[in-house]
């Protein structure tokens, strides 16, 4: 699904890598678009379309993206199309290939890419400054609330969570030997029917869903078990940021914009937007899971905004990335064997600029 932006409307970790990083520098050179030029003065400035690839379905995880759409900040930007496509994905291989020129990935998946395949990669941003991973068990069941009960459990995991799981394992010096991996899908049920003891899950989706259905849960949070790292990045190639600093610039503006909303906006809109631009989605063929509860919809928004605010993104603005966050980051990503120097994963030079240029783009909170 893509939303054409000629008009406004109001409503609604596995390594795919296909290819060697050389190869992937290659078709990077033949399919990324060529760079935006610069407007002449009184002239509108036209960056033309992009394609951003979400890590996930398109529900509450992408409501700034949504109101940068449907209020028109993309169309400001200067972006004629704005293509969102549909996950699960984590957009490294897409990237590498040119297939698009932003994702919203995360650190470990990126992380991974970069340190064992060279892929010219860079972080350029996060939505979210912790990330929602979470083991997620059944109080009365597994009952997962240290990694050291991981052991001897059946747990769940998608097989694009793979490399994230391993790292949750490595981070903790728990061996897979001393557990039973699960392929699932995302569909919490096999926990909620006692089929495995934890599942991989996000605290601000399959948590809820299972604790909506009656059950009492038990959340081992990536983010407070060794693995303090950014998610829901903006992740772009080493090519594409050398080229188009100005086109990255409007594209992150806008969507500072629209994620400004979700804390400003009614949250009864919001709701109504995310599920307008889930049925879209649906409509289009993409993965979804059936009708969004709207209850569910808001608990999810919710939770996500104590993963997407925190005190440094109230005093640096949102998206930034503080160096100890950077820090973090790159000590967890350590732990699986990852060793990066933060220059190596993050450029935020441009999320910068924009808040030094634009300082009331700060103010985000009511």
């Amino acid at each position: 699904m893509h939303t054409q932006l000629t008009s406004r409307r109001r409503g609604g970790i596995a390594l795919a890598l296909t290819a060697t990083a050389a190869i992937a520098l290659s078709a990077c050179a033949s399919s990324t678009p060529e760079p935006a030029g610069s407007a002449e003065p009184g002239e509108a400035v036209d960056h033309g379309s992009v394609s951003i690839q979400y890590s996930w379905i398109k529900n509450e995880e992408f409501a700034g993206e949504f109101y940068a759409y449907d209020k028109g900040y993309y169309e400001d930007a200067g972006f004629s199309e704005v293509t969102g496509i549909a996950g699960p994905d984590t957009g490294v291989a897409k990237l590498l290939s040119g297939t698009v020129q932003f994702a919203l990935s995360d650190a470990a998946s990126v992380g991974a890419a970069v340190a064992e395949e060279d892929a010219p990669l860079k972080i350029i941003g996060a939505t979210f400054q912790k990330n929602p991973f979470t083991i997620l068990s059944l109080a009365d069941g597994g009952n997962i609330a240290t990694p050291e009960d991981l052991k001897g459990k059946r747990i769940g995991v998608q097989d694009s969570n793979a490399s994230v799981f391993a790292a949750l394992l490595a981070a903790n010096g728990i061996d897979e030997s001393e557990l039973e991996i699960v392929p699932v899908d995302f569909d919490p049920t096999p926990l909620m029917n006692g089929e495995v003891d934890g599942f991989m899950a996000y605290l601000t989706n399959e948590a809820i869903t299972v604790e909506m259905a009656g059950f009492d849960v038990t959340n081992l949070a990536y983010a407070e078990n060794g693995l303090p790292y950014v998610a829901e990045t903006f992740t772009v190639t080493d090519q594409y940021l050398a080229e188009n600093p100005d086109l990255i610039k409007a594209f992150l503006t806008a969507e500072i914009k629209g994620w400004a909303d979700t804390f400003t906006e009614p949250i009864d809109d919001t709701v109504a937007m995310v599920i307008e631009h889930y049925n879209e989605s649906a409509a289009a063929g993409d993965l979804t899971f059936g009708e969004l509860d709207p209850a569910k919809v808001q608990a999810g928004i919710e939770a996500q905004a104590l993963l997407i605010s925190t005190e440094e993104t109230e005093a640096n603005g949102l998206f930034t990335i503080s160096d100890e966050l950077k820090k973090q980051t790159l000590a967890s990503l350590a732990t699986s064997g990852w060793e990066l120097e933060a220059d190596q994963l993050f450029d935020t030079t441009i999320i910068d600029e924009i808040y030094a240029e634009n300082p009331d783009l700060l103010d985000y909170l009511p």
